[in-house]
């Protein structure tokens, strides 16, 4: 018998096996019958794998054979009821909904900050962006920070090494994007920030900031104050008031700091807002005539300000969040509330 002849026997033998085994086989043991015969290591695929030692014309007519006979057993295998575990339990009701599975959502600090950039962004800021690991040149001597300022110490920033560190702020990108554009400029700039502080239930080693800053002829600040009120008006309400107090900021000329009327107690005072009915939400202030120099902006021609607010002391104030360290810990009980 040449090599063809076996091969088809062996087909033949195998579809009266298959059909034999599977009429007597109890229904919890087809689905064994069916990898055995056509599954991946199953019998007609080893017979197959010997149509290579057959003649180019023996190996077509073998070859549709073999495919008639897989088609049969798969129409045959195919007609069995379900078993094992995809078998329908008799007592389940099929007329109940399905489980819902539960749906990630975007952080409550991400939430903040695209809702805070969607506001400026509405007023005509552009984003930017730029690296957490700064030069000690953007992050301090560009801004005006003289040599000697506190913010420099080790205990106050993160260096790596004697030029680099992590930013303590996203006031480089200023400067940044001073270097390469021209004014006007109109920019916001969030992004993550770090600081040597103690962890405590007001202040935590990373947080997230906004920068805006505008750059312009003829810029003053009641321009500032103007675009703070509405950012207050459209995140707090219609209702919010602020409070500007005079303040001082290596960067900015003259400086304040801006409070809002405390959200939880409309102004009377709480353990919150220490009872002052006030709380702090922002530094802003006139950029330095020294920032322009530094980019070689002429500082009798063009004048700005910038302002810069933490997005974690901003969503505690809207939502009366009480504990900074609640953003970071990853508490689904705290989560799922937003």
């Amino acid at each position: 018998m040449g090599v063809f002849e076996e091969i088809d026997a062996k087909l033949s033998a195998l579809e009266e096996a298959a059909k034999r085994e599977w009429s007597e086989a109890p229904a919890a043991e087809r689905e064994n019958v069916r990898l055995r015969y056509l599954g991946r290591k199953g019998s007609l695929n080893a017979i197959l794998r010997g149509l290579k030692d057959l003649q180019p014309e023996d190996r077509r007519t073998v070859g549709e054979r073999a495919n008639q006979i897989k088609d049969t057993l798969t129409a045959l295998f195919g007609d069995s009821e379900p078993v094992g575990d995809t078998q329908l339990s008799p007592g389940y009701d099929y007329t109940l909904p399905g489980r819902p599975r539960p749906r990630g959502k975007r952080h409550i600090l991400t939430q903040t900050m695209d809702e805070v950039m969607d506001i400026f962004y509405g007023m005509g800021f552009e984003i930017a962006d730029g690296p957490e690991i700064e030069t000690e040149y953007y992050n301090f001597s560009a801004l005006n920070f003289p040599p000697d300022h506190p913010a420099r110490d080790m205990q106050d920033t993160f260096f790596l090494n004697d030029e680099y560190l992590m930013r303590t702020h996203t006031s480089p990108v200023q400067v940044r994007v001073f270097e390469r554009q021209r004014p006007p400029v109109r920019i916001l700039a969030p992004g993550r920030s770090y600081r040597h502080e103690a962890i405590n239930a007001r202040s935590y080693c990373v947080f997230h900031q906004v920068e805006g800053f505008f750059v312009d002829v003829d810029v003053s600040f009641g321009d500032l104050k103007g675009i703070l009120l509405a950012f207050a008006m459209e995140y707090f309400g219609s209702d919010a008031k602020l409070r500007f107090r005079p303040s001082f900021f290596p960067f900015t000329e003259p400086s304040t700091e801006v409070d809002v009327v405390c959200l939880l107690c409309g102004g009377k005072g709480c353990p919150i807002c220490k009872h002052e009915g006030w709380l702090e939400i922002l530094g802003a202030g006139m950029i330095d005539p020294a920032v322009f120099a530094a980019v070689d902006y002429d500082p009798k021609v063009f004048s700005g300000y910038a302002f810069g607010m933490g997005m974690e002391r901003i969503a505690m104030l809207k939502h009366g969040i009480d504990d900074i360290r609640l953003f970071y810990e990853n508490d689904l009980r705290f989560l799922r509330q937003f």
